[in-house]
């Protein structure tokens, strides 16, 4: 088929590849063409001892079949070796899948500190050391694709298994905080949450169930996200017995208290039933969506009266001779603002900020010069010296921020907003920016 999604000259690097999801990852890339590393410490769920058997059985699978592989026998804990297999074997590291994983299921009140410990070390940070020694090289050669395995204790707990539950979900987190940093490098990860009969399932599940639920039916997942033609990055997929759903995070609208001495456990108790109102509920998916009702409230002097913010309008075209970029207008009524009160802000501030405003694959420049006579806004570069801090962000961001509907620190720690120069100048313009924002006239956009 000429759509078929293939992986020639590609490089998977699978831990815990010895057997059960591991091996039916190994066996399906490899007959799509990729060279794969199989790696598998061969360590029994709950003992310490070592058999070299499984990786190698898998690597004579693939090669049997005319496929390229090599077996792995480091520990996860030394991902630097795993990843130096694939380069010293294939040249290269195109795709890691963190599947290794232990078990060490006891009730929390009789856990102890080595059972604890050693669940996070395998399962969180094995996949850690393996991603970071390959991080690199993905980085470089702009591609990458990672997977981690979390499971459904992890999303939702299960007794017995409160240590391997809190890697699992710590295993979500990672993976999203990797696809934020590696989406400009075309660096993409995803986590799976797979139900499929293993070593590990078997301890917890009736044996017909376990052989009903095979490996191959979690492997067609894993391979989609995998695949260059791939732009999912930073989801989270259930998956198993021929279902795949995606789950997000899921919140009530909540409810907002004055910041005074009426907000009181008894004030909270009164409220419960809104604080857990799922009606029309909300889905966050980053940490500039979890602060958005907090500053939302204290914006409004934690007056408790904020409203849930609604989501942003469309940016309007901005006027004959500035293109599309709605922020145009902000400038202008930014620069009547430095005319009137020039004096005093480039006392007040005392440098030249330029912003980089984009939108739609285009740039905009504009600076602003509180640093320099009475001051001055206008489109271009710094017309004397150079900036003291750049600001670049989006264009819809920009409005957001100059008309008082989101903050510096609610975008910077959003990852909407970055700068670069000096901090101190940048903290100084932005609560000078808010404040003209909030005293000036809105112009009509």
């Amino acid at each position: 088929m000429a759509d078929t999604l293939r992986f020639d000259g590609k490089v998977v690097v699978i831990t815990g590849a010895g057997g059960a999801l591991g091996r039916a990852y190994a066996l399906l890339f490899a007959s799509r063409g990729a060279a794969v590393v199989v790696n598998d410490l061969g360590v029994p769920l709950t003992g310490n001892t070592t058999d070299k058997t499984p990786a190698q059985r898998v690597v004579d699978e693939i090669v049997k079949a005319g496929g390229k592989a090599v077996a792995d026998y480091n520990s996860v804990l030394e991902g630097e070796k795993i990843i130096k297999t694939a380069l010293d074997n294939f040249g290269r590291v195109d795709i890691v899948i963190n599947n290794a994983g232990i078990l060490r299921d006891v009730s929390f009140a009789k856990m102890t500190d080595e059972q604890w410990k050693a669940i996070q070390d395998v399962h969180l940070y094995g996949a850690y050391k393996v991603t970071k020694a390959a991080w690199p090289h993905m980085i470089k050669q702009k591609y990458g694709r990672i997977i981690n395995t979390a499971s459904a204790a992890g999303l939702y707990g299960n007794f017995g298994q409160a240590n391997y539950s809190a890697a699992k979900l710590a295993l979500v987190g990672f993976s999203n905080s990797l696809a934020r940093e590696g989406q400009k490098h075309n660096v993409f990860c995803n986590t799976i949450a797979p139900l499929a009969g293993s070593r590990m399932t078997e301890t917890v599940m009736p044996p017909d169930l376990v052989k009903a639920l095979k490996p191959e039916y979690v492997a067609p997942l894993v391979a989609f996200l995998c695949h260059e033609s791939s732009k999912v990055n930073g989801q989270l997929f259930e998956v198993g017995g021929g279902w795949i759903a995606a789950v997000r995070w899921q919140r009530s609208k909540g409810a907002f208290f004055p910041l005074d001495g009426s907000f009181t456990p008894e004030a909270v108790r009164d409220k419960w039933a809104v604080i857990t109102d799922f009606k029309d509920a909300e889905y966050p998916t980053s940490t500039n969506d979890s602060f958005a009702h907090v500053m939302a409230n204290l914006n409004r002097g934690g007056s408790g009266d904020a409203k849930p913010e609604a989501p942003k309008k469309k940016d309007a075209p901005a006027s004959s001779g500035d293109g599309d970029f709605a922020s145009a207008a902000l400038f202008k009524q930014l620069g009547m603002l430095v005319k009137i009160q020039g004096a005093a802000l480039v006392k007040k501030v005392n440098a030249v900020m330029l912003y980089r405003i984009s939108k739609g694959g285009k740039t905009a420049l504009w600076t602003v010069d509180l640093k320099n006579g009475n001051g001055a806004v206008y489109q271009g570069e710094p017309k004397e010296g150079k900036a003291d801090v750049e600001f670049s962000m989006a264009d819809a961001d920009f409005v957001s921020l100059a008309s008082a509907k989101a903050n510096p620190q609610q975008l910077f720690m959003g990852g909407k907003l970055k700068i670069k120069g000096n901090m101190g100048v940048a903290m100084r313009f932005g609560n000078v920016l808010q404040s003209l924002a909030k005293a000036g006239p809105k112009p009509k956009l």
